[in-house]
């Protein structure tokens, strides 16, 4: 819901149609998650993560309601987006490596690869309803409403890690603060080139294919004359995919490099395909293909 509203509101209220703005949205959220890695996982392998996770998620859910509240007031301006989505990135970083490695820390190591899956399952839902629901939200009320009802959501999450037994954690033994697990991981890239390999195959998708919020919000509103509730559901569409994705490859007992090539050319060529299709309906379907 954030992101979406956030896109649509640099988009259509506070430029005229600038996909450069909304790059500019993306690199400031994002960037500070790779910037600050070594940092970020240090904390989640050294502090409580339960209560990491407390102040990060209520931390994002006080920016979403301060860019609500802006929003609303009529007083936002390009500036605070930009710095909100700063802030965000920022939290984000630390909220992410804290939150993946906590899922350990509820279920144990018996039960880990049910309750990765269930994350993983809840985690797209989300990615499919969400989108679409905010879209729906800033037709009918705006993009300030939206991002309110995000903050709002937050409060579930932070009530959720009050009311969890501490008794019945599995904490993970912290590691030596002297050894650094980011460099441990650099070491052993360099010994495995099928792993350099695909990472730098990641780096190049992600660079410059993954940039659907610009991709799919431009192609919204200056090809199909489309709204935010539009921008939404195709938001929302893409996640089908993901879906799909993740349930080819759970069937398979481990990775083939043969099958992550085909699926690169398949992604480039989906893209490809996505740039000229005539109509919002074909425009879906091609981008579940992508993911």
């Amino acid at each position: 819901m954030q992101r979406v509203a956030q896109d649509w509101l640099v988009l259509t209220e506070l430029t005229h149609h600038s996909a450069a703005a909304v790059g500019v949205i993306m690199s400031l959220q994002f960037g500070p998650q790779f910037l600050l890695l070594p940092i970020t996982g240090f904390a989640a392998d050294h502090l409580n993560r339960r209560w990491l996770l407390f102040a990060t998620q209520a931390t994002s859910g006080l920016l979403a309601l301060i860019l609500g509240l802006l929003s609303i007031s009529g007083l936002v301006q390009l500036w605070h987006v930009y710095l909100l989505a700063f802030l965000l990135g920022c939290i984000s970083a630390f909220d992410t490596p804290a939150r993946q490695t906590f899922v350990s820390d509820l279920v144990g190591e018996t039960d880990l690869p049910n309750a990765v899956a269930l994350n993983s399952t809840s985690f797209n839902a989300a990615r499919m309803i969400g989108p679409a629901f905010a879209g729906l939200i800033i037709e009918w009320v705006g993009c300030g409403w939206a991002f309110v009802l995000n903050a709002l959501s937050f409060l579930s999450v932070l009530i959720s890690l009050l009311m969890l037994n501490s008794q019945q954690l599995h904490p993970v033994k912290k590691p030596n603060a002297h050894n650094s697990g980011l460099l441990q991981g650099f070491r052993y890239v360099a010994q495995r080139p099928d792993l350099q390999l695909a990472m730098w195959m990641m780096f190049f998708i992600s660079t410059f294919g993954i940039n659907f919020p610009i991709y799919i919000s431009t192609m919204d509103v200056d090809v199909f004359h489309a709204n935010a509730q539009t921008y939404g559901i195709l938001s929302s569409v893409m996640a089908i995919g993901s879906v799909i994705g993740a349930l080819m490859a759970a069937n398979r007992a481990k990775p083939d490099f043969g099958i992550i090539s085909l699926s690169a050319l398949g992604f480039s060529i989906s893209v490809c395909l996505a740039a000229v299709m005539p109509n919002l309906i074909s425009f879906g379907l091609v981008m579940i293909a992508t993911k």
